[in-house]
Order: C-alpha cells, then sequence, then structure tokens
C-alpha cells in the first residue's frame, strides 16, 4: 500500500479542514506547510468601554513587515462571526489574495436575533453604538496591538442582510476608515428608524434615495468623500425585496456626487458596462459597473437571477448560503481591488 502522503492530503483538502474548525494540533505531525501559517482566533475588543467579540483570520503567508488588506465581513441576524465566515469562504479568498479578514460578532443580549441594529438612530451615527465598535475593532488591528501591518489605503467593508445595512451604515459613517462597501441583500443606511419601519423598508425599499443620499452625505461630515460601493441581490430575495439593491446603489451615488461632483453625475438607469452570464451549473447574472470621469471603477450591481436571500457561491450546506454561485466572495474581493486600483 502507497503511503500516505500527509502534506499532499492537507493541501488538497485544507479549505475543508479549516472550514470544520480542526486545529493544527490535531492533524498528524507530518503534515508541513510552507511559509507562516494562516492565523484564526477569537478575540475580544474594547471600545469606549464596551466589549465586542471578534474572529480575526490572517493569511497564509502574511508578514509582519509588508502592508496588507482588511476586510471588515458583518454577518446577518441568527449568525454569528464563525458561522458567517464559514458561509461565505471569505478566509479561503484571504489565503489565495492575501488579506486579513475581522468578523465582529453581535451579541444576544444586544439583539435577540443577532441583528445588527442598523435601523435604530442610536447605531447610525460616528462614533455611537455599533458603528463605533464596529470601527474600533478595525482601529485596534491597524494599532500597534496587530502582528500584522494593514495597509490603511485597503481597508474595506462588507456584509450580508442585517449585516450589509450595517456596512452601509460604516461606509456613510466612516468613509475616511473604509476604502470601499459591498452591501449583499442589505439596505441604503437609514432606510429605518425603528423596528416597524425596518420591516416596510425590507419589503419595499426606502422611499426617497435621493434623500437618503443627502442623508448619508452629512453623516460624513468632515471626512466626506466618495466611496466605492458594490450590491449584489438575488432576484427572488423574499426576507430583503430586490429593489432594495437599487437603493444603495442610488444613495451611494446621490452621496458621492455630493462629495465629489468633479468624478461626475453617475446614473443608476446607465451603467458604463453591463454584462450577461450565467454560472456552469448555477444562477444567470447581470453585472453592471460605472466608471467616474476619470475612468476608476465607482459601482456595480450583480443580480442573480433565482438567488434568494443567501450568499452567491457560499458553502455548500452554510448559514444562509447558495453555492450554486455566482461567487460573491470573488466578486467582492475583485470590486475592492479595482475601486482601489487607481485611486478610487
Amino acid at each position: 500500500m502507497k503511503p500516505i502522503d500527509w502534506r499532499e492530503l492537507y493541501a488538497s483538502n485544507r479549505a475543508v479542514i479549516e472550514r470544520a474548525g480542526v486545529a493544527t494540533s490535531d492533524l498528524p505531525a507530518a503534515i508541513a506547510v510552507s511559509g507562516p501559517p494562516a492565523v484564526r482566533d477569537e478575540r475580544t475588543f474594547t471600545v469606549a468601554g464596551q466589549t465586542r467579540r471578534a474572529l480575526v483570520h490572517a493569511p497564509r503567508g502574511a508578514e509582519a513587515q509588508t502592508a496588507v488588506p482588511l476586510v471588515c465581513m458583518l454577518h446577518g441576524c441568527t449568525q454569528d462571526a464563525a458561522s458567517f465566515a464559514a458561509a461565505t469562504l471569505m478566509n479561503d479568498a484571504a489565503d489565495r489574495h492575501g488579506f486579513v479578514a475581522v468578523y465582529p460578532q453581535q451579541e444576544l443580549g444586544d439583539n435577540p436575533r443577532r441583528c445588527w441594529n442598523w435601523f435604530l438612530p442610536a447605531h447610525q451615527a460616528r462614533g455611537t453604538g455599533e458603528p463605533a465598535s464596529i470601527a474600533g475593532v478595525v482601529r485596534e488591528l491597524m494599532g500597534t496591538a496587530s502582528p500584522w501591518a494593514i495597509d490603511p489605503r485597503r481597508v474595506f467593508v462588507a456584509g450580508l442582510s442585517a449585516g450589509g445595512a450595517m456596512a452601509a451604515v460604516m461606509a456613510a459613517t466612516y468613509p475616511d476608515l473604509f476604502a470601499a462597501v459591498a452591501v449583499h441583500s442589505g439596505l441604503a443606511y437609514r432606510s429605518a428608524a425603528n423596528a416597524g419601519a425596518a420591516l416596510t423598508a425590507m419589503a419595499r425599499g426606502s422611499e426617497d434615495p435621493v434623500a437618503a443620499g443627502r442623508a448619508a452625505h452629512a453623516a460624513m461630515g468632515e471626512h466626506a468623500r466618495a466611496v466605492p460601493s458594490m450590491v449584489v441581490h438575488g432576484s427572488t430575495d423574499a426576507t430583503v425585496a430586490p429593489v432594495n439593491a437599487d437603493r444603495v446603489l442610488q444613495q451611494s451615488m446621490a452621496a458621492n456626487r455630493l462629495a465629489a461632483p468633479e468624478t461626475g453625475d453617475l446614473d443608476s438607469a446607465r451603467p458604463t458596462t453591463t454584462e450577461r452570464g450565467r454560472v456552469d451549473g448555477g444562477h444567470p447574472f447581470t453585472r453592471s459597473q460605472w466608471t467616474d470621469r476619470r475612468g476608476v471603477l465607482m459601482h456595480e450591481r450583480l443580480v442573480v437571477d433565482g438567488l434568494g436571500h443567501a450568499w452567491s457561491g457560499g458553502a455548500p450546506g452554510g448559514s444562509y448560503t447558495d453555492p450554486r454561485g455566482p461567487d460573491a466572495t470573488e466578486a467582492i474581493w475583485r470590486f475592492f481591488t479595482q475601486a482601489t486600483a487607481a485611486g478610487g
């Protein structure tokens, strides 16, 4: 019988092993992985006297002296940091592309369904509530407490559902911290001011995206700048209506128009490019992109036909995932890199 090549076995199954949460110490000692190993740990951050747990994943091969990007991932309702990391396969992408991924976690004491409270005014402003704690987690990782050097020009935020809505909040309240935002199956900033209005917005979308754009621009304050944004949404989402994808896009365009009028007056009805495709064995999709006068990619909309309220292209059997794709994780990372490659 041919002896088992443990290195080959681990390399070919690493993603499955890591998603299962198997510690390296539980694997055969014969396994050796070249380069610094991936680092995944749960940490507790203290921000303004409050604590926030977060899962941190550093890519395999990350060197302390090399500045790497950071992606902040915000989970949806009923999820936690670990289930969201496993569902989206973002840690695998971090290993492939060389960025740190951090997953702040909402606690049951703050919301009984672990939803981020994106719909409450107390959590819609800079320097207070959940936005302050999320920003605090990211800033601590960028500071001396982190063993990695984080490139401040490449810090991004993305989320699903309630996490997508909170990602929109973070882009509006901390545009100086986050270079770009991706909202998957989420809602625009300040779509609601209470739980009842949140349910209405989820079903119908916000009423006035131009006014919402003014609100987002006002929230930016002295830090106002054009923030590149991407939306991903399923055409059959029965939890957060697909109209919300357009509302997020329209709000972002309106806010950016106020923050940086010199970049142009982009129109959600007139994309620069539109591509239609289909994943082998999966869902058809339409990808639209908008570039500004400088030729910089500023907005992208990925609408997936037949996708419900789920992360597109996520892990089979994951929390709120549809593995048939297209791969939202790769699409979001590609947008982040393209939007910031030429000064976006």
